[in-house]
């Protein structure tokens, strides 16, 4: 007599469920089958994901305001003017020059050797570059590398103009 290849599986979420095991060999399909009974239902395990997916959005929507409403407010607070770009170029570069910026601060001048003024010389080397591509690009410098990326793109021989953002 053959082994069974259809199977009615009484799943984790109280529904039950034929599952075709015919795939798989005939000595694996019990086996199989008892793992099946600890999970959901396909159609339970997708709304399950779903719900995860959604909430994992909301979830990143929720951070990401955050994060702008800081970042927005640590420019407020140390003269840093708006960026150009699209819309979300622009929310993302405030987010990346607030966190190159500030990690830098710590870097350089609390564990580093530069002083208050050369700091206040970085920052203002910092403050015409508005075009949020730029500190997008930036996002996974070093921080102490900050014045030369800094000096990098003020130099005039060179043109700065990305078209991506």
């Amino acid at each position: 007599m053959a082994v069974k290849k259809l199977w009615s599986i009484d799943h984790a979420c109280e529904h039950t469920a034929e599952a075709d095991l015919s795939d798989r060999p005939a000595d694996q399909r019990a086996g199989y089958a008892r793992w099946l009974t600890g999970r959901n239902c396909t159609a339970c395990w997708q709304a399950a994901r779903d719900e995860d997916a959604e909430a994992k959005a909301e979830w990143l929507e929720k951070k990401r305001s955050a994060e702008q409403a800081v970042a927005e407010e640590w420019s407020e607070r140390y003269g840093m003017p708006a960026l150009d770009g699209t819309e979300r170029a622009v929310a993302w570069g405030n987010r990346c020059r607030r966190q190159l910026v500030s990690a830098a601060y710590t870097a350089l001048l609390l564990e580093g050797t530069t002083s208050e003024s050369e700091w206040e010389a970085i920052e203002d080397a910092a403050r015409p570059l508005t075009r949020a591509g730029w500190w997008i690009d930036q996002r996974d410098a070093d921080p102490a590398d900050l014045p030369e990326l800094l000096e990098a793109a003020t130099d005039g021989d060179r043109p700065t103009e990305n078209p991506h953002f």
